[in-house]
């Protein structure tokens, strides 16, 4: 008896220490974007503006440093909108970030996991329609190297709603000024409960993979950005129910210049026209940018920083779109405020 209580009271006391040995930490964040596209006339894009600001407040504890529970949501209201909130998400996850590894699990920012993937996976309007992943994370970095791989689960399957994830991964070697980088996911896009009809809906899968190769020469001169690559990109695309392979693939390039608040962004794609399948499953199948619809498709993107810290971010980008023959416009503003209470150990 004498010896389960004091087993009872050691075990009291550790996890008395355990919480006392927390921390409380807090994230807030307000991400206000205004995004004018002027595509009229094109067969692949539409003109369209797309403007809010987001509020995303998060709450947590961190124990030993590098481990941390988050919760929170992340809510977005659209400029012009009669409603008080127009998008709501949930923000809840692990964190694990301490050198070499990093880390998540639940439903955690975007920002945090999938920002180095280009435009041709991630259109620009993702990260303000869809901030966060629902699914897992983990990678092993090292200064600029890094490989890395995910899983957001973006539908549930239901008698009305398909079922539908990525599977992701990337990575990037330096060596010296030149570079090798990678990325790839798959969306697997299936039917609906309604086993009755899944031969008429079909089975869909989109994998898309990038391999390039550059050089970056920032740490050798006085530019905040100064690197350029070059690479192949090839889609996988198909109907399970058609079972025919479609495998659109071209040339990729990037130019990425940065120096004292002016940027300079170049893609240039020329090669087979992706996204098969969009007229007619569009967003839910594909979240790349509608461009690379085309055979040949250049943008340069042209920004000024008016400020930059560690808190706040205020940026200008206005953007020519070389594509189908034509030039078209679209112009981008955004306003960042980030701060927590804690610092993440490197």
């Amino acid at each position: 008896m004498k010896k389960g209580i004091i087993v009872l009271v050691l075990l009291l006391e550790g996890g008395l220490m355990c919480v006392l040995s927390q921390e409380f930490v807090w994230k807030a964040g307000v991400y206000n974007f205004f995004e004018n596209n002027e595509f009229a006339h094109s067969k692949v894009q539409i003109p369209q503006t797309m403007a809010g600001v987001h509020l995303a407040p998060e709450v947590g504890l961190q124990w030993n440093d590098n481990h941390r529970v988050f919760a929170g949501f992340d809510a977005m209201r659209e400029y012009g909108s009669n409603k008080t909130i127009d998008y709501f998400d949930p923000v809840v996850y692990y964190e694990l970030s301490g050198k070499p590894f990093r880390f998540y699990a639940g439903a955690f920012p975007y920002k945090l996991a999938l920002d180095k993937y280009p435009r041709m996976f991630f259109r620009d309007s993702i990260h303000n329609y869809r901030p966060t992943v629902t699914g897992v994370f983990w990678e092993y970095y090292a200064g600029a190297k890094y490989m890395n791989v995910w899983l957001d689960w973006v539908s549930r399957q239901t008698y009305t709603r398909r079922e539908a994830f990525f599977l992701g991964w990337s990575g990037r070697y330096n060596l010296n000024v030149l570079y090798g980088q990678h990325f790839g996911y798959m969306l697997h896009f299936a039917h609906t409960m309604e086993s009755d009809i899944y031969i008429y809906e079909g089975i869909y899968d989109n994998i898309l993979i990038l391999t390039s190769f550059g050089i970056d020469l920032s740490s050798k001169t006085n530019f905040e950005q100064l690197e350029a690559n070059v690479g192949w990109a090839v889609g996988l695309e198909r109907n399970r129910s058609i079972g025919n392979w479609h495998r659109p693939q071209g040339l990729l390039s990037e130019i990425k210049v940065e120096y004292k608040g002016l940027e300079f962004y170049n893609t240039y794609y020329k090669g087979g026209s992706q996204q098969l399948f969009r007229d007619n499953y569009g967003s839910e199948l594909y979240w790349g940018d509608p461009m690379y619809r085309t055979k040949s498709y250049n943008r340069s993107d042209f920004s000024i920083r008016f400020f930059k810290s560690e808190v706040v971010n205020l940026k200008m980008t206005w953007s020519l779109h070389f594509a189908e023959q034509k030039v078209y416009h679209s112009q981008l503003f955004t306003a960042t405020f980030a701060l927590d209470n804690f610092n993440r150990t490197e």
